[in-house]
């Protein structure tokens, strides 16, 4: 689906968004990786870290996830990062509030009305990073790591996540000062990476595009189609800028306001919560030690931490921490 005009180098194309002027956009046939490449401009001055600025990429040769892991980036999908200038502390609810953000896309909106309607399950966010859904198994899931295998648990079978879209936020200093962060999101539009035990590197998960999802419609919802990448490159980038005014607003009201933007928020963030209820195990590595907990998912605090009910009733926040579905019967 062709939607630019294309180059064989990696040179910026033009390619204005529509009521989106102020975003300085860059488009690239290839970038190694958008966050990186936007990053260090805006670190050795290229671009004014006071403005806003949109990297977008057909294509990535190093893209990059969570905690240094590798983002595969074939063509037919968006990968697009925005920095924003930022003044205020950064909190772990930010990219739960980028996540509910994209999943009031359009696109997504009309996805999941559709899929409701079928009684499937809706796209929806996974703290602490992630757009998807778990539902079905997985017949090719990656082996097991070795240190969980002693575990009783974890013989357990475990649902896979339907990847959609992964976000990864960075900070970005000047002389040792933070200045904005850097909000990259990978979205898969047409293309599915294969995912082998290798590639998703010990994750329980596969990537689903959106091309996916709507295949798996009945015909006469099939009839809709996807928008143009250039759309979701407005859709996207929209959605950021909505998430960042959100953020800075629970971030700056008076105790009063606080409460109501961040009450708002739960009760949304809570609708779209692809771990409700869910049954997990989460592994936590510290100093070399790992802490296995499981219990059912019951949504976040107001820090933008994992609540989870244990079987003994108490409730854990946890701020991070490899989560697997395991498979109730």
């Amino acid at each position: 689906m062709p939607i630019l005009n294309q180059s064989s180098h990696s040179a910026p194309e033009s390619l204005t968004l529509e009521h989106l002027p102020e975003l300085n956009h860059r488009h690239l046939t290839s970038s190694a990786s958008t966050n990186s490449e936007l990053i260090a401009d805006v670190q050795n001055g290229t671009l004014n870290a006071t403005e806003m600025h949109l990297l977008t990429a057909e294509t990535q040769s190093a893209g990059r996830g969570q905690h240094g892991r590798s983002w595969q980036s074939p063509r037919g999908n968006v990968y697009l990062s925005l920095y924003h200038p930022v003044h205020i502390p950064v909190s772990g609810l930010l990219s739960l509030i980028i996540g509910v953000e994209l999943a009031k896309m359009p696109v997504i909106q009309m996805l999941n009305e559709q899929l409701q309607m079928q009684g499937l399950t809706p796209i929806g966010v996974k703290w602490a990073n992630d757009l998807g859904f778990y539902q079905g198994q997985s017949q090719n899931q990656p082996a097991l790591d070795s240190a969980d295998v002693h575990n009783t648990e974890l013989n357990q079978q475990t649902l896979p996540f339907n990847k959609l879209a992964g976000i990864l936020i960075e900070p970005v200093s000047q002389a040792g000062k933070l200045v904005g962060l850097v909000i990259g999101v990978g979205l898969n539009v047409q293309a599915t990476p294969k995912l082998t035990a290798q590639t998703s590197e010990g994750m329980s998960y596969q990537a689903i595009s959106l091309q996916d999802i709507a295949k798996t419609l009945q015909p006469k919802a099939q009839a809709t189609s996807l928008p143009s990448l250039r759309v979701l490159y407005q859709q996207m980038s929209k959605a950021l800028m909505a998430a960042m005014t959100r953020f800075e607003h629970l971030s700056i009201e008076k105790p009063t306001g606080h409460r109501y933007y961040l009450d708002s928020f739960l009760k949304q963030f809570d609708s779209m919560d692809a771990l409700s209820e869910l049954r997990l195990r989460v592994t936590q590595e510290h100093n070399g030690q790992t802490n296995i907990l499981t219990g059912h998912a019951c949504g976040i605090d107001t820090h933008g931490c994992l609540q989870l009910r244990q079987d003994n009733g108490k409730i854990s926040a946890l701020f991070t921490g490899r989560i697997d579905v395991i498979q109730t019967t």
